[in-house]
């Protein structure tokens, strides 16, 4: 590769790894091009973009950006799986596709500028995902709300009853 395409690919994979919240570094050794077209397409769905990487190229761009714990993991066959909206997007879709395909494993990660080890990126995938957590918030916020219109809706039917009642009796 001439230096000025290598010098490109290096601006590039820093462009896409500044603008990330996350980035799972993979290792896809034994896998074929159709499985990682699978996995590329499942990727793009949840927003997430996925490219091979050479390795010197890739341990520029960190180094670049301050990156150089991934440095170590950036051997062997290595694929970025570069989210820029759900920082845990990634590691789901990862997980799932791992289920069927035993050939992907994840190395390492950073998430929101905080390096990961393997096990932690692993761990990850048990977080639920952003809108459902906006929902739980939503849904500890409106439980007690809901409580509260109940009570006043009862304490307004007793003081209907009551003031029916006293009418009546009046009467």
């Amino acid at each position: 590769m001439p230096q000025s395409e290598k010098q490109l690919k290096v601006e590039e994979i820093t462009a896409s790894l500044s603008k990330a919240k996350s980035v799972f570094m993979t290792d896809f050794s034994g896998m074929t091009v159709e499985e990682l077209t699978s996995l590329r397409r499942e990727l793009r769905k949840v927003d997430v973009s996925y490219i091979v990487v050479k390795n010197t190229l890739a341990r520029k761009s960190a180094t670049q950006l301050g990156m150089e714990k991934m440095n170590p993991y950036l051997v062997g066959p290595t694929g970025l799986a570069i989210a820029n909206n759900d920082p845990i997007a990634p590691s789901r879709v990862i997980f799932d596709f791992q289920k069927t395909k035993k050939k992907l494993a994840i190395k390492a990660a950073i998430l929101e500028g905080q390096f990961l080890d393997k096990q932690a990126a692993e761990d990850i995938r048990n977080i639920p995902g952003k809108e459902q957590l906006i929902g739980m918030v939503v849904g500890g916020i409106a439980a007690p709300l809901t409580g509260l219109v109940g009570g006043l809706q009862a304490m307004l039917r007793q003081l209907v009853t009551v003031v029916s009642a006293i009418k009546d009796k009046k009467e």
